[in-house]
């Protein structure tokens, strides 16, 4: 069994002491450290599930389950804290899961990447077209704040339809990218469905045979009982989240912004570090690229039109300090991925930068 495996399989024990400790009415930063460590072995088990059910079910399908999936941990989170009331959180967390992505998650893999193998190639044509649509995303964020800040009376309506005509659009756009990625110009992302069943065949001791391949039933059941575990341990995680993190010092900003990102993103991280210490830089830009695009273009608008149907006013309006975040996680992940090749150098640079932002979020006063 996969290295992968077997620690998240033992990490599963947070789960039921997570829960315990709920019941038993623990203090809320212990209950709020437990359920953090419980997601994340889930998250990692939902997102094997996935890639596993990927690989049985073909390119067309896989690759739609990844972009549905591939960021449900985060989604669950947000829904649940968004039904709590917790709006400023559930914004910075948006915010938060683009910023990693592009630099935490893509720094680790190039500086990992480049300490073994020095400098490492990927398809340029992939960066390219997700940065483009990642700028669509940065313009969505800011038009919102952009209208409050240029007029001198808005109405909070006014706002609220700007935001679900922009989620609308958003969803719209991300429906063509999956029509571009899977169907008209699928052969530019093919390498990350080959590669990604190379790494599935790796970790189980050879190439894929009929009787050797994934059981999608079995996957389907695991990926069935992560989606309801990690909802379950959410409303646990949300319920501790605002007394925990305010007995330490930190604002709702840098709760949403650096530490639920942490948690949601595990399986993220994990996958796209692994990969690219296996030279396959391809899919670690993909994994890191892709999940910032399913973040911006569906996620945030599902959490908007949600929003609006349980009477919870959630809205595009970001505090002007998370977009300038965000557009500094686009340009710097965009300029340093537009030649197609990496080194630890560049790495470094993408963590400096995330480490920057980080400090600069924890030193907010909001």
């Amino acid at each position: 069994m996969p290295t992968k495996n077997l620690i998240s399989i033992g990490l599963l024990i947070f789960v039921p002491i997570a829960i315990a400790a709920d019941k038993l009415e623990w203090s809320a930063l212990t209950v709020f450290g437990l359920s953090a460590l419980a997601i994340v072995p889930l998250a990692i088990w939902l997102s094997t599930a996935t890639e596993e059910i990927a690989v049985t079910l073909g390119p067309a399908i896989g690759g739609l389950l990844n972009a549905v999936f591939g960021n449900a941990t985060e989604l669950i989170i947000a829904i649940v804290a968004l039904r709590a009331g917790l709006v400023d959180i559930v914004k910075a967390s948006i915010t938060g899961t683009i910023v990693s992505n592009l630099l935490l998650v893509m720094g680790l893999s190039m500086l990992l990447g480049g300490v073994r193998y020095k400098e490492q190639e990927f398809k340029p044509v992939v960066a390219r077209v997700n940065g483009s649509t990642m700028t669509l995303a940065v313009i969505a964020i800011i038009l919102p704040a952009t209208v409050i800040t240029t007029s001198n009376v808005v109405e909070p309506s006014a706002i609220e339809n700007l935001s679900i005509f922009v989620a609308i659009v958003l969803i719209a756009v991300y429906a063509f990218t999956l029509l571009f990625s899977l169907k008209t110009h699928s052969y530019l992302y093919d390498v990350g469905v080959v590669e990604l069943e190379g790494e599935v065949a790796a970790e189980a001791g050879g190439e894929h045979s009929e009787h050797s391949k994934p059981n999608p039933w079995f996957w389907g059941g695991v990926l069935v009982a992560a989606t309801i575990g990690v909802a379950f341990v959410s409303e646990i995680f949300v319920g501790a989240v605002e007394e925990a993190t305010a007995g330490l010092g930190l604002t709702p900003l840098f709760t949403g912004v650096i530490l639920l990102p942490l948690v949601g993103g595990a399986a993220e991280y994990v996958t796209a570090v692994r990969v690219a210490l296996k030279n396959n830089m391809d899919l670690s830009v993909s994994v890191a690229m892709g999940s910032s695009l399913l973040v911006a273009l569906l996620v945030a608008p599902i959490l908007v039109l949600i929003g609006v149907a349980i009477h919870q006013p959630m809205d595009l309006n970001f505090n002007l300090f998370e977009v300038v975040a965000v557009a500094i996680a686009v340009v710097t992940a965009n300029l340093i991925s537009l030649d197609g090749r990496s080194n630890w150098l560049e790495g470094m640079l993408l963590l400096a930068t995330y480490s920057i932002l980080g400090a600069a979020f924890y030193f907010h006063p909001v």
